[in-house]
């Protein structure tokens, strides 16, 4: 009787196993190369998801980060994956290199924002980017997002530089020597990257601001691009100034479960600290408010419906949809 009851018991406790098993929603999340601090930040989220998210298990897939994200999406390979804003939107409005191919991804939240920065040396004598017309000027490193960002935004401001390629290091020696007179980068968050700090120790530097109106044409004619006031303090003595940005975002799958979309966006919002520890540059940033500005996709239903119970008021470009 013993031996019957310990083999009921041990049979009760694998069907409950099995029925835990079934009830747990997996996940996979593409992200980067490992070497990328961007990985060390979706694997923080995914310990979030896995320790307040019940129900839910996942896991962090390395990748070819955004192209490579989407086109998994696209084909249901992973749920949910690190994609650009502005390649994002190439897809989802089936633009570019994705011409004739849309990608249908939801917009879950955007962690981070890159500002391309316009630096030139202060001897240029160049204050607007108007003046930047046949100035010898680097538009971001030779095959970078923000080489190809550049030159687009140049276009639709009718500005031609004499463009010069390179590498970072090309580039930096450059301008350091007055080869080259200025150069775009990203910054990291509010502050100038480190390259452009480096040239400022051999030369003066500026960094040069959208115009009100040129703010107001690159939102209208570039919905993929967010347009960001930087506050003063970027790098010593810079004052405050406007530029264009991409913001690096989780997005996911558009049949990922509204619930579960909800609960994740929910658990991310309000555990922080794992995030900052992973990666600094979203300390103290308002992840909310830095989606609902900086997005340029449909918000994934369950992240809208967060968002709207914290108060928030949804543009309408990432209102959900069906």
């Amino acid at each position: 009787m013993k031996t019957l009851l310990t083999a009921m018991a041990a049979s009760a406790t694998l069907v409950t196993a099995a029925a835990t098993a079934q009830a747990d929603e997996r996940l996979l999340i593409g992200s980067t190369s490992s070497s990328s601090s961007h990985y060390g930040y979706f694997v923080a989220v995914n310990q979030i998801i896995n320790s307040q998210v019940e129900g839910v298990s996942a896991s962090v897939a390395e990748t070819g980060a955004t192209v490579d994200n989407l086109r998994r999406l696209s084909r249901n390979q992973i749920d949910m994956g690190l994609v650009t804003t502005n390649t994002g939107y190439h897809a989802y409005a089936g633009q570019e290199d994705f011409d004739g191919r849309p990608v249908d991804s939801r917009l879950l939240w955007v962690y981070t924002v890159a500002p391309q920065n316009v630096v030139m040396r202060q001897d240029a004598d160049v204050s607007t980017l108007a003046d930047l017309e046949g100035v010898r000027f680097n538009p971001g490193i030779t095959g970078s997002a923000t080489e190809k960002t550049t030159e687009a935004v140049m276009r639709t401001l009718d500005i031609s530089p004499d463009y010069v390629r390179g590498s970072t290091t090309d580039i930096v020696d450059a301008m350091k020597d007055g080869r080259v007179m200025g150069s775009a980068k990203s910054g990291v968050g509010n502050k100038l990257d480190g390259s452009t700090m480096d040239i400022a120790t051999f030369t003066p530097i500026n960094v040069l601001s959208l115009s009100e109106a040129q703010a107001d044409t690159l939102r209208s004619e570039m919905p993929d691009l967010a347009v960001v006031d930087i506050p003063e303090g970027a790098g010593e003595g810079v004052p405050a100034y406007t530029t264009w940005a991409f913001g690096v975002a989780v997005h996911a799958h558009p049949d990922l479960d509204e619930e579960t979309a909800y609960r994740i966006v929910k658990a991310v919002m309000e555990n922080p600290e794992p995030q900052a520890n992973a990666f600094s540059a979203v300390r103290d940033a308002d992840l909310a408010q830095m989606t609902l500005e900086v997005g340029t996709v449909p918000l994934h239903a369950g992240a809208a419906r967060y968002f709207e119970e914290q108060g928030l008021d949804i543009p309408d470009a990432l209102q959900p949809v069906e």
